[in-house]
């Protein structure tokens, strides 16, 4: 067989970092892990070709050449997903579709000859063997999950490595917490199943054969999970590998805020080097927590988690959302206050919406509040149910908060702030390279020159290097960010 693996485009989002990849002439921020995952369950004979349109085109040949077209998505490619079916039934290629995306919402896809959904551990094999025997069923699904131990180790092989700003892997899977707002669970299980230790040294020693350096992200769904492992196998055995080979990597993932809770974990994670976590917040108001069951983040000082958290030598990136049905119009002055307060310079703000597979869905759908299914779109003032609050105070005050955090001024000053103080516990980060240096150069001209924000980069600029002068590239970085978060939210400035 000839399997032709693609990975539809994403839009504008926050977490696209398109307009950032520009200043390093990369095209993607990671690869698609779930898809050369795949291709490593497919029969070793077959011929594998991964078209990620986020970094290259889809040309009608590629589709042609191929027996089968695999699509994997998450719910923002929905767009660029349909679009590749349309593609393909026109010259009458059939479609295998699996992951997130399929997964929640299958019954859209009907045009889809062969669903392959849940972990495709699991349902891949059930669906290559009825090929075999010429008898492929429309959808195979489970309500079982993966061992992760079994999992095979993903073909980078497949991934053109230089267009890609970092690589990722894949520790865990599955959350032990509940928010309702969250479809984890119900797509991955409470459990959190974990890889061995051995299987994480060989996909990292199987980049650094591909001659990877610099970032990999650890994209489980909650890394500390099970801390226990984390602090006896896995953080030991990435300590040592890291030394041999003389820091290759920096690392990073994403945490619930019990992390600051645990200083030796903390130091275990820098010392391997991990160099930065996205924390979901959601919100500073408590009865909001208390609402969508984020039980972890109640009864604490949140700021004094997140700073712990930065003192250990870790950067956190957040996740905030705005939109509860216990929001009052406060609550977009409380978390402005709170993002400029607790110093996270990446502060994703969305509007809440509620995935087809959450609680949050289940809840809406029963008080009869649902409009439509969620687009994944975490950039705009789209909601797929009727919020308790005014619809137009909602967006108002949505606005207010986007601007008061990503208005120049704001966003620099907090920059400078979380600068101050900060000593990150990774050091490779900064070693200068052509890439880097060209950022660099591009930056004093896209912003330094020509953007609405240049006096704000200047006084950055020049503040860094003269009191932080070992964080200026952070300080440069930090700038090229803001560049693409207000570009990517400047629908709703």
């Amino acid at each position: 067989m000839k399997i032709l693996l693609v990975y539809p485009e994403y839009p504008d989002t926050f977490w696209s970092f398109k307009y950032a990849l520009k200043f390093i002439s990369k095209k993607g921020a990671y690869p698609p892990l779930g898809l050369i995952t795949v291709a490593s369950l497919l029969p070793g004979d077959w011929e594998t070709k991964l078209i990620d349109m986020n970094i290259e085109k889809l040309r009608i040949d590629d589709i042609l050449w191929a027996d089968y077209v695999f699509i994997s998505a998450m719910s923002t490619q929905i767009q660029s997903a349909n679009h590749v079916i349309d593609r393909c039934k026109a010259v009458l290629k059939p479609v295998v579709a699996g992951g997130p995306l399929f997964t929640a919402d299958y019954e859209k896809f009907d045009r889809v000859e062969h669903l392959v959904l849940n972990e495709a551990e699991i349902t891949l094999p059930l669906f290559l063997s009825d090929l075999e025997n010429d008898n492929p069923k429309h959808i195979y699904s489970t309500n079982q999950f993966a061992n992760v131990e079994q999992s095979p180790a993903p073909d980078y092989s497949l991934v053109k490595m230089n267009q890609y700003s970092s690589k990722c892997i894949q520790f865990s899977r599955g959350c032990p917490f509940n928010c309702e707002f969250c479809d984890i669970t119900a797509l991955l299980g409470h459990k959190c199943r974990i890889k061995t230790a051995d299987q994480i040294i060989r996909e990292l020693q199987n980049l650094y054969d591909l001659k990877w350096r610099g970032e990999v992200f650890f994209v489980d769904d909650n890394f500390i999970g099970n801390n226990q492992i984390l602090k006896q196998e896995l953080l030991p055995a990435i300590i040592d590998w890291m030394k041999r080979h003389k820091n290759p990597f920096h690392f990073t993932t994403e945490a619930s805020i019990n992390l600051a809770d645990d200083p030796e974990l903390m130091a275990m994670m820098v010392q391997a080097g991990f160099l930065s976590v996205f924390v979901g917040i959601e919100t500073p108001e408590e009865v909001s927590l208390e609402e969508c069951n984020k039980v972890q983040n109640k009864n604490r000082d949140l700021i004094e988690s997140i700073k712990k958290i930065q003192r250990a030598g870790m950067e956190v990136l957040g996740g905030f959302i705005i939109g509860f049905d216990s929001d009052t119009p406060g609550i977009f002055r409380q978390q402005i206050d709170f993002i400029q307060n607790s110093g996270i310079i990446s502060a994703m703000i969305g509007l809440l919406n509620a995935p087809t597979k959450s609680q949050l869905y289940k809840r809406l759908q029963a008080e009869g509040r649902i409009l439509e299914k969620w687009s994944g779109d975490n950039t705009s003032n789209a909601m797929n149910f009727i919020p308790k609050m005014d619809r137009k105070i909602l967006e108002k005050g949505y606005r207010e908060v986007i601007r008061g955090v990503y208005g120049g001024q704001a966003f620099y000053e907090r920059v400078k702030n979380f600068l101050i103080d900060f000593n990150p516990g990774v050091k490779n980060k900064n070693k200068v390279d052509f890439r880097k240096l060209m950022a660099f150069i591009k930056s004093i001209f896209v912003i330094g020159v020509f953007d609405s924000n240049r006096k704000y980069y200047w006084k950055l600029f020049f503040w860094s290097l003269f009191h932080r002068r070992e964080l200026f590239p952070w300080a440069i970085t930090y700038s090229i960010f803001g560049y693409h978060y207000k570009k990517s939210y400047a629908k709703i400035f």
